[in-house]
């Protein structure tokens, strides 16, 4: 059985939330393991093993190891025939993860980054979902996993204003709509 490796903050798991939110997606069988990384779990030869780095989340599926939340979220879609045929179409899948990680995320959860980047790519981000009901489309993907799990992070727990933004706000009521969604994140949201 696939195991996803997490941190516990508290009552929530951080980052493995949002693996664990496709998973659910999925309906695949896996077993949650939350890391004591306050007790230095992370930092000892077994994790290690898994993610050298040792950071969280991360997966043992059989005895291939994988860690970083998009490269997860992208193996777990190709493995169960999640991901579109064409090389274009898969293609904007890996735009959106990316913008989400590499992008996004900088930009509303970094304070300094708020008020200079956040307004921007809200204003692009509500100008494509004003013509769409998710980021590829009609149909929901891991692409929104991703986004929709910062956008979801950064209106619930950090009270983001995005009032400017309605066609953001639409998305984000749809996403964290989703039973999956409400399973795993919506309920570490609500502790």
């Amino acid at each position: 059985m696939l195991k996803l490796y997490g941190r516990q903050y508290g009552k929530k798991i951080a980052r493995a939330s949002i693996v664990n939110w496709y998973l659910e997606e999925l309906g695949i069988p896996y077993e949650l393991v939350l890391l004591d990384m306050d007790g230095g779990e992370h930092r000892q030869p077994p994790f290690l093993s898994i993610n050298p780095m040792g950071k969280a989340p991360a997966i043992v599926d059989g005895d291939f190891k994988l860690w970083e939340s998009g490269a997860i979220l992208l193996y777990l879609a190709e493995k169960n025939g999640k991901m579109p045929q064409s090389v274009e179409d898969r293609s904007l899948i890996y735009q959106w993860i990316l913008f989400g990680n590499s992008t996004l995320a900088p930009a509303l959860l970094i304070e300094a980054n708020q008020k200079l980047e956040a307004p921007k790519l809200l204003t692009g981000l509500n100008q494509v979902l004003a013509n769409q009901s998710y980021l590829i489309g009609d149909e929901f993907t891991i692409a929104d996993v991703s986004v929709g799990s910062i956008l979801a992070h950064a209106l619930v727990m950090l009270q983001s204003d995005f009032s400017g933004y309605p066609a953001v706000l639409n998305y984000i009521k749809r996403v964290t709509e989703r039973p999956a969604f409400q399973k795993t994140i919506g309920q570490d949201q609500h502790k």
